[in-house]
Parts: C-alpha cells; structure tokens; sequence
C-alpha cells in the first residue's frame, strides 16, 4: 500500500510529460494535414495503456531494478566476498581481483540488450528493409556483445580509476576507422544501433552498477566515476555491429568464390 502514493505522483508527472507530445499530434493531425483522426476510441485506449504501461514500469525501476544493481555492486565489491571471511583484506585491492565484477557487468549488459524493446524494434525494421539481408537474432546479438563488452570494460574503467576519455576518444578512433572499410548499406544501421541500446531497459541497470561500484570501490566518486557506463553501452555496439558486418561480408565474398571455382 505504501507504493500507491508513489505510482500516483509518478503518473501525474508522466501525464504532464506526455500531454504535449499528444497535444502537438493531434495537432498537427487536424490543423496541419486537416484530416480526421480514424478510430479515436482505439487511440484513446492505446494512449492510457501506454501512460499506465509507463508509469508501472518508471515505479518498477525506483523499487527493484536501482536497488537490485546498487546491491549486487556492493556484493560483488565487498572483502568478505573478494577475500574470504577471515583472510587478510589489503589496503588497495588489485584490478584482478574483481574479475566477478567485469563478468556481471557483461552478462548485465548482454542480456539487458537483448531484451531492449527498441533494439527488437530497429532489428526487425532493418530485416524487412534489407530484404531478409540483416538478420534479426544476428543484429541483436551483435548489438548485446557489444553492449556487454563496453559495461565490462567500463566496470574495469571504475576500478581501476582510469580516465574516462582515453577509453571513448580510442573508441571513436576505432569507429572512423572501420567507417572506412565497413559495408556502406550498414553503416548507418550500426550507428543507430549505438542509441537503441540506451534505452528503458538498458540504462536503469547499467546506471545502477555504475553508481552502485563506485559507491562501494574504496577511492571512486560517484560524481566522477558512477557515470559514463551508458558511453560505453553507445559506442561499442557501433563498433561490435561494423565488425558483424565486415566478417559477413567476408564470408560472403569467399563462399561466392569457392562458388565460382567450383563451377568455372
């Protein structure tokens, strides 16, 4: 009973959010193209389910996703969990031995990914744009390895306490170059694939363990080191789903010629 208040201020502010957006719809609809709006009733319902469908999954996030994260941050990074109950805890921990943290925070990004209703969305699109060229599964795949890289090497960016700009301008480095060599018809469905991935699912986690390490790493800052997990989850997607394309391509390009000399 205690979450009622809660999701009810939560959807009036979703509400007053989301009111201009229908306003400026509806607007246009009759004013601009003066046309009349087919199905209103319809409309109408669809627009209530999707400000509930919202504003449960905004409480959702506040109740479980954010402590879910902070508190396996803090587990992973504990001594006790790191060292053993009784063992001799040091001063500075090594990178190595949150070896458990990096490989959460892949499997956290891999499958938040997969699960990215936006991703699932643009996968589908580029399939039937390309004629069945772009494979759903593959697309996604690509997208959530590369998505599960970016957190695990952003995890390893808060331990260690490393700058965050060495990691995305040699990031964005590798990007240009691949743009260079990459499939044109895939290039602009990789750089998409960067934004989907920061999506409703995607960010709250990643968010969350982010906040979570460097609240509970002796020496990190939350202001300085709890953010930039969502830059890495942008950018290395880009670059997993160029690369995806490149070793098709490749692939391609040999089974055609094992092809040709198999049949001159």
């Amino acid at each position: 009973m205690d979450a009622l208040p809660d999701f009810g201020a939560t959807l009036l502010l979703l509400l007053r959010d989301v009111t201009p957006i229908m306003g400026i719809l509806f607007a246009f609809q009759l004013f601009v193209l003066r046309k009349p709006i087919h199905n209103p009733a319809q409309v109408l319902v669809g627009m209530v389910f999707v400000i509930l469908g919202l504003a449960l999954f905004l409480e959702g996030l506040e109740m479980v996703l954010f402590p879910v994260g902070r508190m396996m941050a803090a587990q992973l990074t504990a001594p006790e969990f790191i060292y053993g109950a009784d063992a001799l805890i040091p001063a500075q921990a090594d990178w190595t031995e949150y070896y458990w943290v990096y490989a959460f925070a892949a499997a956290i990004g891999f499958a938040t990914t997969i699960a990215e209703p936006s991703l699932i969305a643009v996968a589908i699109k580029a399939n039937q744009v390309s004629g069945g060229t772009v494979k759903v599964n593959g697309l996604r795949i690509a997208v959530a390895i590369g998505v599960a890289v970016g957190v695990a090497l952003g995890a390893f960016r808060i331990v260690t306490g490393t700058p965050l700009h060495w990691y995305i301008i040699t990031g964005y480095v590798l990007v240009i170059i691949q743009t260079a060599f990459a499939p044109k018809s895939i290039i602009p469905l990789a750089y998409d694939s960067g934004g989907v991935t920061t999506s409703t699912v995607t960010v709250p986690l990643v968010a969350a363990l982010g906040l979570g390490l460097s609240e509970t790493i002796p020496g990190r800052s939350p202001l300085l080191d709890g953010f930039g997990l969502i830059a890495f989850a942008s950018l290395f997607p880009i670059i997993a789903v160029m690369g995806y394309a490149q070793l098709s391509a490749r692939r391609a390009s040999r089974h055609n010629r094992i092809h040709e000399d198999n049949n001159p």
